[in-house]
C-alpha cells in the first residue's frame, strides 16, 4: 500500500456514518441527508444511582491506571464544542485503557454520556455479519466466490454475483434505502429519513420484501465491475447465512462470535424496539413542515428496516473486544483475514477504501500507518470503531448530534480527523532528533 499523509477529509467526501450515498451525488445530497437523518440526535436520560456509580468505577479505574490523558478528553470535548450533543470513547493502547465521555447525556441536563452505555451501531454491524460470514467460509459450510443464486434461487439474482460481492459492495444491485435512477435522481424505496421514518420508525420490515425491492429496480452495473455501497447486499447475506446453517441469524452470531468472545452487551434486536440498560435517549430532528422543525425522542425504533447491515446494539467495550479479537486473528483465519483486507480501488472516500465488511486507511507517516474501521448510524445514534492491523492498539465510541444548526459536511469530519490524529499519529512516530513529527 502507498504511504501518503493523513488524509484531508472534504465535504465532498464525507458520509456520516452509516447514511451512503452514491459517490456521484454525494456533494450534492450530504448535507440535507445528513442534517435531516442525524443532526438533531440528542443524548438523553436521567441518570441514576446504579448508572453514575458504573460511570465513577469506569473513570477510577482509568485514573488508577496513571490513565490522565488530557489530549483524548480533548479531542472528545471538540465534538461538543463543534454542536454534537454527547459523546463516549475508549481507547485501548500500549499506556492502557482510556474511557471518557463529554457532552450530555439529556437535553437540559448537565449529567455526561455514561461511559458504559448501550447504543445502536448501524453499519458497524456489517463488519460483524462480515466476520459472521466468513467464519462459515472457514468452517467450510460456503466458498467466498460461491454464486449466491445456487443458494437463494428464488430472488433469480444474476448468477455472477458471489458471496464476496455482497460482502465488497460489488454486486451492482439497486439499494433499497439510498441510490440513484438512470436520470441521477435520488430514490428511497422506503422511508429512511424526516416525517415519512417517524411515521414508520416501528414498522416491521421482511428481510425478502427488502431484497425484493431492491431487485424491482435494474441493477447499477454488471456484476464485480465497479463499487457502490448497498445496504441490501447485507440482507442478502443475512439471508444466506441463514440459509446455509439453517439457523436464524442471530443464532448464529451468538453462537460462533458473541459467546465465545463473552460479549454480554451487545444485542441483535430483530424487530424489538427497546434499548438494553443503561442507556443514552436519542432524539430525531425534522422538518415537519415548511420551515417547521420537530424533535422527538427516538430511543425505542424497530430496527428491521436495516437489518443485518445496521441493526445491533452494543457497548464501547463490547467492540473493542471484538474488533480487537478479529484483527489480532482470533476469530479468522491469516488467509481470511487477508481477504477481508483487500480493499476495492474504487471505493475510496471518508472511512479510506472497502474490503469485505471493514475500510482500510493508510494514515501515512508520523502515524500507525494502516487502520482498519467500521463506522455507522442508526438514526439517532453513531459509533465510531478502530484498531490497528495487529488488534493492540483500539478506539470505539458512540456519539450523538444535537439541535443545533450543524454544517456536517464540514464539522463532523473535521472533528474525526482531529480525533484519529490524536489517537493514532500524536506521540507515536519520532524524527531521528526524537522530536514529534509536524501535525
Amino acid at each position: 500500500m502507498k504511504t501518503q499523509s493523513p488524509p484531508a477529509i472534504t465535504a465532498t467526501k464525507a458520509r456520516f456514518f452509516g447514511v451512503h450515498q452514491p459517490p456521484v451525488i454525494r456533494s450534492k445530497v450530504f448535507r440535507r441527508v445528513a442534517v435531516t437523518a442525524l443532526a438533531a440526535a440528542l443524548l438523553a436520560g436521567a441518570a441514576t444511582p446504579g448508572m453514575a456509580a458504573a460511570d465513577s468505577r469506569a473513570v477510577s479505574k482509568a485514573a488508577a491506571a496513571g490513565q490522565d490523558r488530557p489530549e483524548l478528553q480533548k479531542a472528545l470535548q471538540a465534538f461538543i464544542d463543534a454542536g454534537f450533543a454527547g459523546m463516549q470513547m475508549r481507547v485501548n493502547d500500549e499506556r492502557g485503557q482510556w474511557v471518557g465521555s463529554a457532552g450530555v447525556r439529556k437535553l437540559g441536563a448537565s449529567a455526561k454520556p455514561p461511559t458504559n452505555g448501550h447504543f445502536r451501531i448501524g453499519s458497524t454491524t456489517k463488519n460483524f455479519t462480515a466476520t459472521l460470514m466468513l467464519k462459515l467460509v472457514a468452517a467450510g459450510e460456503i466458498g467466498l466466490d460461491a454464486p449466491v443464486a445456487d443458494y437463494l434461487p428464488q430472488y433469480k439474482l444474476d448468477r455472477r454475483i458471489t458471496v464476496r460481492m455482497l460482502l465488497q459492495h460489488t454486486s451492482g444491485l439497486f439499494d433499497y434505502t439510498f441510490d440513484v435512477d438512470p436520470d441521477g435522481k435520488p430514490v428511497s424505496l422506503i422511508p429512511v429519513q424526516g416525517k415519512e421514518w417517524v411515521a414508520k420508525r416501528f414498522h416491521t420490515y421482511k428481510d425478502e420484501e427488502l431484497v425484493r425491492l431492491s431487485l424491482s429496480k435494474r441493477p447499477k452495473y454488471e456484476p464485480g465491475t465497479s463499487w457502490s455501497y448497498a445496504n441490501v447486499n447485507y440482507v442478502l447475506a443475512k439471508l444466506l447465512i441463514e440459509k446455509v446453517t439453517g439457523h436464524s441469524y442471530a443464532t448464529e452470531m451468538k453462537r460462533r462470535i458473541l459467546r465465545p468472545l463473552q460479549l454480554e452487551h451487545t444485542v441483535v434486536p430483530g424487530t424489538r424496539s427497546g434499548m438494553p440498560a443503561p442507556y443514552a435517549h436519542a432524539y430525531y430532528r425534522y422538518e415537519d413542515a415548511a420551515d417547521q422543525w420537530k424533535v422527538i425522542d427516538v430511543t425505542r425504533q424497530n430496527p428491521s428496516w436495516i437489518s443485518a447491515a445496521g441493526e445491533m446494539i452494543s457497548t464501547t467495550e463490547d467492540l473493542h473486544t471484538f474488533f480487537s479479537a478479529l484483527n489480532d486473528g482470533t476469530l479468522l483465519p491469516a488467509k481470511l483475514l487477508a481477504e477481508m483486507r483487500k480493499p476495492h480501488p474504487n471505493s475510496a472516500g471518508l472511512y479510506g477504501t472497502y474490503g469485505l465488511g471493514l475500510y482500510v486507511q493508510d494514515l501515512g507517516p508520523g502515524c500507525v500507518g494502516t487502520i482498519l474501521n467500521h463506522n455507522g448510524s442508526n438514526n439517532g445514534y453513531g459509533a465510531l470503531m478502530y484498531s490497528t492491523p495487529d488488534g493492540k492498539k483500539t478506539m470505539t465510541a458512540s456519539i450523538t448530534t444535537g439541535d443545533a444548526a450543524m454544517d456536517m459536511a464540514t464539522e463532523f469530519p473535521k472533528a474525526l480527523n482531529n480525533l484519529i490524529k490524536t489517537v493514532f499519529c500524536d506521540g507515536h512516530a519520532r524524527s531521528a532528533d526524537g522530536a514529534k513529527p509536524a501535525q
